[in-house]
């Protein structure tokens, strides 16, 4: 099998292009798969890593404000278009993917016109500009949440199947998770709630974390907060201010990046942090109860939209960005941590949108379309 995939920007779309990638080339390990993204995002880290090849084009996201600037990219992603269309013509793919974002328009569209199959993967409950356009010319368009669905018109199919993501479900014996614990210099005498705002840190959500460190609000309960590589000397200044030691705070571990995080959120109580796609598919496959904050200012308000999907089962609180607060936070931890079966019917809830096989849902859809 001979697979394009299109993956560009953020790792919210790379990821989940390597993840199928990675699945092709487990099923069958004679496919070769190539990647289309552009010269500007992380897939220039990230595919290569995974040890795919990288094949750049101009891609831009585009305004519906006429300017110069935006006529400029107009033009840079037309060529884009021919540019993707002379890299499929040269591989000749049996099938061309693209995991949502702005690179989709030209390579979807390029494969199109020349009778390639095309399948796009979103993420997102609230579906990009790019994947709302090109839904009726591509054949088969698969979804990480059902509530997407209804928002795709005029599609040929479309399949929830979830997002494949790393962490999985884990249950361990009481030795493991001890053992887990005083790695993180924490207990089990009190729920753990994990903080992250993603890779990069969410400076509003660490804020909110220095108040409640600062005001002593975490009585009832351990912090394991990831603050983000770029973020921990700041916070780690902050704390000095007010005669903090960073590394000797009782019941709080922090850290820049948590590298186990698949050992950090199984241990977790409560999990607090931004709500990207994979984000939420993560907490659901676990099975933890969340509270959300999505960021703002991105498009179509999406990650207000991933963190619905949880709050409508009753297994997520949404705390909006701007009335984020660390008594607010504080108050909803409280909230969920004193009612044992409320914790545990939150986690309970999640688990259903778990979507665990999507990496195998996602293969057998490549299959029926080649066929």
């Amino acid at each position: 099998m001979k697979v394009v995939i299109a993956a560009a920007g953020t790792a919210g779309h790379i990821n989940p292009g390597i993840a199928i990638a990675n699945k092709i080339m487990k099923e069958d390990k004679n496919s070769k798969v190539i990647f289309i993204g552009t010269e500007r995002g992380l897939e220039n880290d990230l595919v290569p890593r995974a040890g795919y090849e990288l094949k750049t084009i101009n891609a831009y996201g585009l305004s519906k404000k006429i300017s110069i600037e935006n006529l400029k990219k107009m033009y840079l992603t037309w060529k884009g278009f021919k540019e993707a269309k002379e890299i499929i013509s040269k591989f000749k793919p049996d099938i061309v993917i693209g995991t949502g974002g702005y690179i989709c328009g030209a390579t979807i569209t390029a494969a199109h016109k020349l009778d390639i199959p095309t399948m796009i993967h979103e993420s997102n409950s609230f579906p990009g500009r790019a994947v709302k356009m090109l839904a009726k010319n591509t054949d088969v368009i698969l979804v990480s949440f059902k509530d997407a669905i209804q928002r795709i018109k005029k599609a040929k199919k479309i399949v929830c199947t979830g997002t494949p993501v790393k962490i999985k479900r884990r249950e361990y014996g009481n030795n493991e998770k001890n053992n887990i614990l005083m790695g993180l210099k924490l207990s089990g005498d009190m729920p753990i709630v994990l903080v992250s705002g993603g890779s990069q840190g969410a400076q509003k959500i660490n804020e909110a974390i220095i108040d409640i460190i600062k005001n002593k609000m975490n009585k009832n309960y351990q912090i394991m907060w990831a603050t983000g590589p770029k973020q921990y000397d700041v916070i780690k200044e902050e704390l000095e201010k007010n005669n903090i030691n960073i590394n000797n705070i009782k019941d709080v571990k922090i850290v820049p990046y948590i590298y186990n995080m698949e050992e950090a959120m199984n241990v977790a109580d409560v999990i607090v942090g931004r709500s990207g796609a994979m984000t939420v598919t993560e907490i659901s496959n676990i099975g933890k109860p969340s509270i959300l904050v999505p960021l703002p200012n991105v498009s179509h308000n999406h990650q207000f939209y991933n963190a619905k999907v949880l709050e409508n089962i009753h297994a997520a609180k949404i705390i909006v960005n701007e009335d984020l607060t660390g008594e607010r936070l504080d108050k909803n931890i409280e909230e969920i941590i004193q009612d044992k079966t409320k914790m545990y019917e939150m986690g309970k809830n999640a688990r259903k949108v778990a979507t665990e096989e999507a990496g195998d849902k996602i293969y057998e859809e490549i299959k029926k379309l080649l066929k």
